[in-house]
Order: C-alpha cells, then structure tokens, then sequence
C-alpha cells in the first residue's frame, strides 16, 4: 500500500501544569505548537519551534531494542547504536566528525525498547544533521565492513568491562534480569547483550538485522529548536522520502511474567559493604498502575523525609544508602529496593526493616503530605525538563517518546493526569498487589581476599584487531561522496546564526550582597545561585573536607527548621536545593517554580544565614562518610583520581589532600560553625538570579531575606607553591582481578588567570577535548582499547593539573600507556598541528558556544564562573574573538611549554599480577615503578 505524504498542522496545546496544592486543579503553561508530517515510506515528523536561542536539536527514534533480539543473537541493538556513527555509502567517515565541527552535542542510546540518536546543532547546521541521519538510515549497510564491526565489537566490550565488570555491583543488573523473567523473555538479557554472541556474529547477521529495523516506517524524527517548519519539511522530504519503506515489523509481547514464590540469591563481590536488592514484577509503562507505583516509589525512598530514609539511614542508622522506585518498561515492569548496608551491619537487618515499611503502606494509606510531596516532585520535574530543546529528557526526546510508546506525541497533559488522579487509597492498593511474598531477595557480600582473582591475558581479554593501521591525525580524511548525485554532496550550512548574550542587571544591598539578574520568560521557573568566593582550598590542612562538610550540612538544619522539615518544605512546593563545595567557590543553589519564589526563597535565605549543624546531624553525616570511604576503595576511577592528585601535589597541598578518616575524625561541629562563620557572609557572595521574575520586584524580597545579614572580615588563602617534577614515573596501584586498567597521565598544568588559557583550551579540544580529539580517535577509533580517552586542564586560582585519562583493556595497558605518550610528544610536534585541524577545533568551541546559554541552571553556571575567577562582564561578549585569535604558533608554543612527557606522572590502577611486566618494558620510562596503595600512600 502506497501512503500520500501527509502535512498536518496541529495546534496542539501541550500543556504542563505546576505545582498544586491539589490533586485536581493546576495552572498551564502557554500552549506548545508542533507540526506533524507523516511520510509515504511511513517516517513520522514532528516539529517544534523554539527560538529562545540559536540551536536545533534532531532526534530520531527506532522503534527496536534489546528486546527485538532472539537468544544466541543478543547485543545486535546496542552494536547498531555504535556502527550508526561509523559512516555510510554517501559518508563513508566518522560521524562525528562534520558534527562536531559544526559545535553539536551529539549522542546515542539503546535500552530494551528503542534506539535513539540526537544531534543539537547550531540552528545553520539543521541541514547537515538532517543529510547524515537520512543516509545513516537509508545506506549504513553499503559502508560496513568487517574492520568497523570488529572495532566497534572491541568498543562495546570495553564499555561492557567500565559499566559493568569493573564497576562495583556491576555484574548485579544482569543476574536480576535472568532471575525475574524466563529465558525465552525479550528482558531476559540486558542491552549490552552477550559478547559471545557478538564475536560469533556474521556480517549477514548483523546488516539483516539493521534492514528489518532500521527502515522509516520503524522510526520516528523530531526537528525541535530555531528553524523555519516549511524549510524542515522540504529537507525531510528531500532526505528521508526517497528512503524504502521496511517490511511491517512483529513485535514480542510475551504475557508478563508471575513470580509464584520468593527467590533467594546471594552472590560475592570485590566491595567494601554488603548490600540488598528486593524486585518484584509489576506492569507495564502507560498501563494503569503505573503511576500509582511510581508514587510509591517516590513516598518510600524519594528524600529525607520519606519513609526508608527516615527509618533505615537516619533513624535506625543501619543502611549507609537506600533507594527504591518502580521501573516500567513497554512490556513489563519491576518495583526495586536498593539498600548499601553499613559497616558492621547485616542485609538481614535491612530486609527486615523494609518489610516493616512496606506492610505499614499496606494497612494504611499515605498521608495527605506524603501524596502532595510525591505529586508536586513529579509536576514540577516535567516543567524543569522543557527547558531544553535537546538531549535525553529534552523536548525532543519527550515528544518523540509519547509518539513511539502512545502513539500522541502531545501526551504531556494526558501523563500528568494520570498521576493527579492517584488517591492514597491506590497507594495502598498497589502495595498490596505487587509488593507481596513474591519477589527476589539478592543480596551481595564482600569475597574475601583469598578469593580474588587475576585477569587472564587470553583471547576474550584482546582487542579483535589490533594491527596497525594508517594514523588519522590533523583534519579527517576526506569524505567519500558520489559526484554524480548532487543528493548525497554534504550540504553547505548558511550563515552562523546571531546570538545575543542575556543582559545582566546588576544592584546590590547595604550589606554588600550583589545580586545578578538574567531575565528568562519562556518559562516559569526561577533559580538562584549565591556564589561565594571561598573553597576548600581555604581548609586548614589537617581538616581536610571541612569545606565540603559545610557545604553538605547547612540544609540539615537551622535555628528554626529541622533537617526533615528542610527537606518536606522543599519537596512540597517541587523545588530543588542544591549545595555544593568546589576548590575556588561554594554555592548554594536553589531551582523553584516562579509561583512559589517566595516560600522558596524563606527556605533559601534559612539555610544560608542560620545552618546550625546540630551535633546529631553531624554525627550521622560523619558516620555516612566512613561508609563512603570504605567505598571509595571499590572504585577504581575514584581510586585513580586521588593517588594522581596525590602524587602531583603532596600531601602538603590543598590540591593534593582528600577527605581521609583521621581528618573526618577530627572535625567538630565548632570547626563547621566557625568555617561557616568565617567564610559565609553577604560581602563574600553574588547572588545570581536567573528566570521570570523583574529586578524590581526582586530586590525587596532579596532586601527582606538577606538585609539583616552582618557583613564580615574575610580572610584571604594564599596557596603553597606546588612542587616540581623532574622525571617521569609510573605509580601503580594494585586492584587484584580488576576487569581494566585506569591510566591517568600528566602533571600540574597553570592558573585560570593564565594569559593563556585561550591556546590551552584550543589545544587540549584537538588534544583529548573530544570524541574526534586524537587521543581519543587513536586509543577507541583506531586501536579498541577504551571506551573513551580524554584529557583536559582543570583550572583554578592555583595551577590544577592536567591529566589524560582512560579505562582499558587489561591486557593493553602497557600499549596504552604508549599511545596516550605518543599523542601527547605529537602535538608538541612529532606530529604537527595542521592549519586545517585548528581550524576545525577552534570552530568546534566557537559554535557550540551558544548551546551553554540554553536553560537558567546553564547561565547561573556561566555567571559563576565569572564570579569565581574576577573575569571581566565582558568575557563572554570577548570570548568568540578570544577563540578565534588562537594561532598555530600559538599552539604549539603552549604545547612544548606545559606539556612535558618526560616529567610526567603515569598512574595505573590495575591487576598488579596481569600488568607489571608489560609496564616494566616501556623503556621511555626505565623499569622503576612505585607501588602506592589506594590512599596514594607507598607499599613498604
């Protein structure tokens, strides 16, 4: 059957209520227009204008996941996800590559039901983006080859041992999915699927499986952002229509599974502390329970105020962490509990304390509070996600969401309906339904040393393809396009788009508080952001996290509210109450519905003049914290980033010290007052306000909550010098049967008030700033030993390090180490730097500019920064100019200035026993290794 090609024009109004006091009344936002197209080959259109900045995001849906695949063929979706990026007949390169050039933001995801990719381009690049996702969708199979398959095998399985096997818990999920549903069910297997059956994967099996699903009847596009609709539909007409419409597709929709009894699993991990997973099946997403779930899911564990929490990690002090939610999938659901045990305690005592919880919410109903906190989170959550045109969870990815699943793409009031109508009584109805005796008890202890066990180096452990091939340095080679079909040219973008930067009001009050003002009306949200001019750089060195600790505590408790009325007060009204400690600043942050400003802001002010600290507040956090360290030992990465700061600044400096139980030991309530004290006052502060509200009216309500606040003498931190490297060192860690290696090499990079922070910037996004970045084109694109390498310089007041960075293979590390050596010697010059390669990254940071203004959180951000570092109010007016001044002597002088290879620091966190000898034979390096444990401190 043959379809016309269909223009609808809707004006739909796609409303999303705000918060209420009431289930059954709200106020809408302003209507949403998007207009539909409906293709003859069957692609669904949908479009969305929004031209509150310059961008526009593309995002296209498969309609096929992990639960399309059959057992024996397991992963082909998620491989898929990784082959769209590798190039088609009429752009035969990186997808990547044009993209990022053009300042996208660009990424894709598999999960059991669907297969996503977005692209948010410059509003001028709509066409590029639309000419790549077209000829991805309609001749992938023609550019395919076994070398592409083989790395991007390679790639998933390195992404596999970083999730997964070298995460702690990781291997949990996986074992829950057989447990819960039978081997012949779509979930019996996760998306990652089975790297067997990947490596046994023909390349028949793999382009079959691309031409029954990825076909335009099978799919779904939004266009969402700055753009002209008729242009958009003329470029999709002239892209996608050409396309062959697929063959209808059948999809699984095996009954939901029924546990008839309770299971017991237990299973050992290489972690610190116990922990507890309770699932039970419940049902499917858009199915009438579901949102009655989800709000259980939020009234059990969502907060400190919610029942778990209360009892299990503040009251009984038992749980070091617990979360619990309903996750419905399309065709089946599951209710999970989540509990991390304290040290000295029992999963047993946990169980037994749920089920106390859970028959409580069976005999009785929530409270009229608990159901409005539950209601005004969820309301309030869907209003803050429309802030962005792009992205997961964006606008784009919602609308096409509602399309795939329910078909109404304008759903939005429709979802927040269901959840209005939820009753206490049918939260006590689904408790009883689904939370019964029939569920899965898992629980994982610590394996006890003596059963670990070392990565062999055999076949499963090796990249598929690791011979050399043709280095792709400088610009891409260039793309493989039929001449003779102007169609498939790369299309040329129009003229940059105009950005105007938010104008800043500024005044200030007698105390010396400033306030910043950004005006936003798209929607009605405001945050606010008191930035002060103080980090934990400002800690005396024998309290190290003192900073940090005050900043997690001053919402935990003031002079007139308790923490739990803290956390009720800002759930009841869906607002979000962030605070946050860095080495140069402190903030606190809060994100509000413009119609509850005013509460907000009673509580805002609250936690910021009058944290109290009480003594038992500060006992549980400390004791949480002790948790947490013990944790931070089951964390390679984590591991890997304190012993590098370590190694590079001693223990001498602030920059090198981490929260340590001798220094969590020793701080006291009295040095959180008195840091608090010293450092939290209104002369030593912006506020920076960013949403739909007016200067005028603003500044007396900041007059009425702040006046009264007594400005202080600050104290100013001068920074120890930091020491000096003369030569190059491999430190390694030992972490016994460690799935990859984590390599971080560099050393102390320079000062945000560096004149040359422009060039390091440029430099670094050719060097490791990317996915197209060198680093990483060589170590994931060329060679498959990582999921991703990166490398960068973190700035601050003081010279922060620079570090290149990536999780590999175990049995490539000493390969690894080489590479990451052998691209930094190259952009000092062993490989030049082209003309064209700096043209192409400076134009990477120039057009994704824009992109950063999007939502308030992002422009509070950026105001922050300038706050933070005494940048000029011009800096962001001057910073496109400043990237665009760059030279490549400019380059290169900064390379061979900062980056020094032969005084670098090379930290390893691996299997000792797997990886030593092949470290011991890089002879740039000689054979000395120190051995640290996982505080950085050396093995005698």
């Amino acid at each position: 059957m043959k379809f016309k090609s269909v223009f609808i024009t809707l004006l739909v109004l796609v409303s999303l209520m705000t918060t209420i006091a009431t289930a059954q009344k709200g106020e809408k936002l302003p209507p949403i227009k998007y207009q539909e197209i409906m293709l003859k080959n069957g692609l669904r259109v949908i479009m969305h204008v929004d031209k509150s900045t310059p961008i526009v995001a593309v995002n296209l849906w498969y309609h096929v996941g992990s639960k399309n695949e059959v057992p024996g063929r397991t992963g082909f979706a998620h491989l898929f996800e990784h082959m769209m990026f590798q190039g088609s007949k009429h752009y035969d390169n990186d997808y990547f590559t044009p993209l990022q050039e053009a300042g996208a933001s660009l990424n894709g995801s598999t999960n059991a039901d669907r297969t996503n990719y977005w692209e948010v381009v410059p509003s001028n690049f709509l066409e590029t983006a639309l000419w790549l996702e077209s000829d991805r969708m309609g001749y992938l199979p023609d550019a395919m080859t076994m070398d592409k398959l083989n790395n991007q095998r390679d790639v998933v399985k390195n992404e596999k041992r970083q999730n997964y096997d070298n995460r702690p818990y990781g291997l949990v999920s996986a074992k829950i999915a057989e447990l819960m549903y039978p081997k012949e069910h779509p979930y019996h297997w996760l998306t990652i699927g089975s790297l067997d059956d990947l490596t046994a994967a023909s390349m028949d099996d793999v382009k079959g499986f691309f031409r029954q699903y990825y076909v335009p009847n099978n799919a779904s596009l939004v266009i969402a952002g700055d753009f002209d609709p008729k242009e958009a539909e003329a470029l999709v007409k002239k892209y996608f229509e050409p396309l062959p419409r697929g063959a209808n597709i059948t999809r699984p929709n095996p009954p939901m599974p029924k546990l008839d009894k309770e299971i017991r699993y237990p299973m050992e991990e290489a972690v610190q502390l116990p922990r507890l997973y309770m699932v039970w099946q419940t049902v499917p997403q858009y199915t009438p329970d579901e949102a009655a779930l989800d709000m259980l899911g939020s009234i059990l564990s969502s907060g400190r105020g919610s029942r778990l929490q209360s009892n299990l990690v503040y009251g009984k002090q038992i749980a070091q962490d617990i979360f619990g939610g309903n996750g419905s999938r399309e065709i089946a659901g599951g209710f999970q509990i989540v509990s991390t045990a304290k040290s000295g305690k029992s999963t047993g005592e946990i169980e037994k304390e749920i089920l106390v919880e859970i028959e409580k919410i069976r005999n009785a109903p929530p409270s009229a509070a608990e159901m409005e906190r539950a209601l005004n989170q969820i309301e309030s959550s869907s209003i803050y996600s429309l802030q962005t045109v792009g992205g997961f969870g964006g606008k784009s990815d919602q609308l096409n969401a509602y399309a795939t699943f329910v078909g109404k793409p304008d759903y939005f009031q429709a979802d927040l309906d269901r959840y209005r109508k939820v009753t206490a009584a049918d939260i006590q109805r689904v408790a009883n339904i689904y939370l019964t005796d029939k569920r899965l008890v898992l629980t994982v202890t610590p394996r006890p040393k003596d059963k670990m066990q070392s990565v062999e180096m055999d076949a499963s452990n090796k990249p598929t393809s690791v011979a050399e091939k043709k280095e792709k340095k400088g610009k891409p080679d260039a793309v493989k396009v039929d001449q003779n079909d102007s169609l498939y040219k790369q299309p040329q973008p129009k003229a940059n788009p105009t950005f105007a930067l938010p104008t800043i009001e500024k005044s200030k009050l007698a105390n010396g508080l400033e306030i910043w003002l950004v005006k936003q009306t798209e929607i009605p949200i405001v945050t606010m952001n008191m930035v002060f001019k103080t980090g934990t750089t400002s800690e005396p060195i024998n309290l190290t996290g003192l900073g940090n600790i005050t900043s997690s505590l001053l919402d935990d408790g003031t002079k007139t509210r308790s923490a739990v009325e803290i956390a009720n007060e800002v759930q009841s009204i869906g607002a979000q109450l962030f605070t946050t400690a860095g080495d140069d600043s402190s903030s606190v942050r809060m994100l509000t519905l413009t119609r509850n400003f005013d509460k907000a802001l009673n509580i805002y002010s609250d936690v910021i003049q009058n944290a109290e600290f009480p003594e038992a507040e500060v006992e549980t956090y400390r004791k949480r914290q002790f948790g947490a360290l013990l944790q931070r030992r089951d964390n390679a990465d984590a591991i890997a980033n304190l012993v590098y700061n370590k190694v590079l600044y001693g223990d001498a400096h602030p920059y090198g010290v981490s929260l340590s139980e001798k220094s969590l030991k020793a701080i006291k309530r009295d040095d959180l007052k008195n840091y608090h004290a010293a450092f939290y006052h209104p002369n030593n502060a912006v506020l920076i306000v960013v949403g739909n509200t007016e200067m005028k009216t603003l500044k007396p309500k900041i007059e009425s909550a702040f006046g009264n606040w007594k400005a202080g003498e600050i104290s100013q931190t001068t920074l120890p010098d930091a020491p000096k490297r003369d030569k190059a060192m491999i430190y390694l860690v030992d972490k016994p049967g460690a799935a990859q290696s984590v390599i971080s090499i560099g050393q102390i990079g320079v000062s945000r008030s560096s004149p040359d922070y422009f060039p390091l910037q440029v430099m670094n996004t050719l060097l490791g700033g990317g996915f197209t970045s060198r680093i990483n084109m060589n170590l994931r694109e060329d060679k498959g030993y990582t999921y991703g390498a990166r490398s960068g310089f973190a700035f601050r007041r003081g010279a922060g390090p620079f570090a290149a960075t990536a999780g590999v293979q175990t049995a490539v590390t000493k390969e690894s180490v080489i590479e990451f050596l052998k691209e930094i010697k190259g952009v000092r010059g062993t490989i030049p730097v082209t003309q064209q390669e700096l043209e192409y990254n400076k134009q990477s940071l120039i057009r994704r500019f824009p992109a950063s203004f999007e939502t308030v959180d992002q422009i509070a951000s950026q105001l922050g920064s300038i706050v933070t570092y005494d940048l000029p109010d011009s800096y962001y007016n001057d910073y496109i100019s400043r990237v665009n001044a760059v030279t490549l002597e400019d380059v290169n002088r900064v390379a061979n200035k900062y980056l020094t290879p032969e005084n670098m620091a090379i930290v390893v966190v691996g299997d000792r026993k797997t990886i030593e000898p092949g470290l011991k034979q890089i002879e740039s390096l000689g054979s000395s290794i120190i051995y640290l444990d996982a505080e950085g401190d050396p093995i005698k």
